[in-house]
C-alpha cells in the first residue's frame, strides 16, 4: 500500500486533506501529517512513506527545505507541493509535481494516485530487476559446475 504524509501548517487545510480523502478505499494508506517541516522530518524519517505532500511556506523549516533533506536521505520518496512560484526550484531538488492552493480534494487524489502509479511501475521494475540478477548469479554457478565437470571428465581439454 502507498503510503502518505502530509505536512502543512494550516489546521483546517491539513484536516481536510486528510479527513475528506478516502484513503484506505482509493488504496492509499494516510501514514502521518506535520504542522512544519522541523516536526515532519523526524516524523518522515520514522515512517518512510512512498509520497509526501508539503506546503512551501511553513514556520520554522519550509517545504523546500524539508524536501532538500527528504530527497537527500530518501531519493525514493515522491514530493508534491501546492505553491506554483517555488516550482522552479521545487524542479530542481526533484519534486515530482505541485498543486495550486485552494486544491479540491478530487483534484490532490487525481495527482497523488498518479504518482502511485509510478511508484508501483518502479517496484515492478526493481522486482524484475532483482529476479533477472538472482537470475544471472544461478546461471553463471550453474556455468561454472559445467564447466569443471566437462574438465574433470575429460570432456575438453
Amino acid at each position: 500500500m502507498i503510503k502518505i504524509f502530509l505536512v502543512e501548517d494550516e489546521v483546517v487545510m491539513r484536516n481536510g486533506i486528510k479527513n475528506n480523502i478516502p484513503w484506505e478505499k482509493e488504496g492509499l494508506l494516510f501514514a502521518g501529517e506535520a504542522s512544519d517541516g522541523e516536526l515532519a522530518y523526524a516524523l518522515i524519517k520514522k515512517v518512510q512513506p512512498d509520497i509526501l505532500i508539503t506546503d512551501i511556506r511553513m514556520p520554522f523549516m519550509d517545504g523546500l527545505e524539508l524536501s532538500e533533506l527528504v530527497k537527500k536521505e530518501f531519493p525514493k520518496i515522491k514530493i508534491g507541493y501546492n505553491e506554483f512560484d517555488y516550482a522552479k526550484q521545487a524542479i530542481h531538488i526533484g519534486v515530482t509535481d505541485y498543486l495550486l492552493k485552494p486544491i479540491t480534494a478530487s483534484k490532490l487524489l487525481e495527482a497523488v494516485k498518479k504518482v502511485a502509479e509510478v511508484i508501483e511501475r518502479e517496484r515492478e521494475e526493481e522486482n524484475m530487476l532483482e529476479r533477472y540478477r538472482l537470475e544471472m548469479a544461478e546461471n553463471t554457478v550453474l556455468d561454472r559446475q559445467r564447466l569443471f565437470k566437462d574438465l574433470v571428465t575429460s570432456r575438453i581439454s
